[in-house]
């Protein structure tokens, strides 16, 4: 019976991937990418251009991706491709962020458009499909951006997920299941996970405030009250503040040109503040009133929140105020093991770049010591130097003796 179920149970795995596609897969291996993406020409927007490079630090310099390369520029470049729905299939948006610059402010997320996309007139308000990656703006917003469209609004997610700060490669995914959940994915390892329906406000709320009911008048949700039993005592009431008791008019004061002479005010010790009646236990009390709920009327449950009738596109809408940021391995596919195998590499790349990127630093670090070292060396020299004249300046003059004239 097991090796039946086993059978079984291969044949049906054998189908999914024989079934699971790769949309696109961009790895920016050469400079034919400059021909396969359209960058915007939308007027009133001042566009940065992408430059095709491995960075400063890397860890192969055959590696390649396309990096921003101006500073205080929107960025708008995209890539079309066969049109496919996600209906009874996964969606995967993986592709991977090098913030070498130590960015500042400026997205690196992608987002994903249907096939109505105007690639040269792409900009801020083209309507897309989704919207996946990290956005950087000071120490108060690092985030992870996953927006969704879901009849034509935009529905940002309603957790925050933390993005990645460094100056390393990282990899974002993004898998959208038929079953209506997901998963986000930073470096290939699960950040954060749950169900369409409960993440994202993507529909009306299954129950609402029973608008016919109100709190009953005599309803008393007062957990304590003052003790109708507790007085004031009589000694109570005592000014905050005092004259000084201790203070001495001046003995220059003069009081037709000063004023009468008042001394200092100063807290009371005394003074014990505004007296309340302690506080008991309300016998009344029957707990905090909840307003109850109903049904809402306006709730229509959808099976089909995960499904995309169509994408087509992906491209990169950015503000960046310091540019420097590199993309890479950009992939769409309904293919979850074909995305997890595409980064199998990225941990060698992560090490590389870092083992570069201190070689580079250390090698700094000597520089800065070898100039600040040749610098003392010369100071001494010219303290030296100043010394020897002092000592030729202090140097008796010689008589000479006279001479007899020939």
């Amino acid at each position: 019976m097991k090796s039946y179920l086993f059978l079984i149970s291969l044949f049906i795995g054998c189908i999914y991937h024989t079934s699971a596609e790769v949309y696109l897969e961009e790895k920016f291996a050469d400079d034919s990418w400059e021909s396969n993406w359209i960058y915007s020409k939308h007027t009133g927007k001042e566009f940065g251009k992408f430059a095709w490079t491995a960075g400063k630090f890397f860890h192969d310099a055959e590696d390649k991706g396309i990096q921003t390369s101006q500073d205080a520029r929107f960025y708008a470049l995209s890539k079309k491709f066969s049109p496919f729905s996600t209906e009874d299939k996964n969606l995967v948006i993986q592709f991977t962020v090098k913030h070498e610059q130590n960015i500042d402010c400026g997205g690196g997320y992608v987002k994903v458009f249907d096939c109505s996309l105007d690639q040269e007139d792409m900009h801020g308000e083209s309507p897309y499909r989704l919207m996946f990656g990290p956005d950087i703006c000071g120490p108060g917003t690092k985030k992870v951006h996953v927006i969704i469209n879901y009849k034509e609004k935009n529905v940002l997610i309603n957790k925050d997920i933390r993005c990645k700060d460094d100056v390393y490669t990282h990899a974002y995914t993004l898998i959208i299941k038929p079953d209506n959940t997901y998963e986000v994915q930073i470096d290939g390892e699960k950040v954060e996970s749950g169900d369409l329906e409960a993440d994202w406000d993507l529909l009306p709320p299954k129950t609402i405030k029973d608008p016919e009911a109100t709190k009953p008048e005599d309803w008393d949700d007062r957990a304590t009250i003052p003790d109708p039993d507790d007085k004031k005592p009589d000694d109570w009431d005592k000014p905050e503040h005092i004259p000084d008791p201790d203070a001495a008019k001046p003995d220059d004061w003069d009081d037709e040109m000063d004023g009468e002479w008042e001394p200092p005010m100063i807290d009371n010790p005394e003074y014990k503040g505004e007296w309340s009646p302690k506080q008991i236990d309300n016998p009344a009390f029957k707990g905090a009133w909840v307003h109850p709920e109903i049904d809402n009327p306006d709730y229509t449950p959808d099976t089909d929140l995960y499904k995309q009738p169509e994408i087509c596109a992906v491209g990169f809408d950015l503000w960046q105020v310091k540019s420097g940021t590199i993309f890479d391995d950009v992939l769409v596919t309904d293919d979850v093991d074909y995305a997890k195998s595409a980064l199998s590499g990225l941990k060698a790349k992560q090490d590389g770049e870092k083992k570069m990127k201190e070689e580079q630093e250390k090698a700094e670090r000597d520089a800065a010591a070898a100039e600040k070292k040749d610098g003392d060396n010369d100071d001494d020299d010219e303290e030296d130097y100043l010394e020897d004249d002092e000592d030729e300046e202090k140097v008796p003059p010689v008589e000479e003796p006279e001479h007899d004239e020939l």
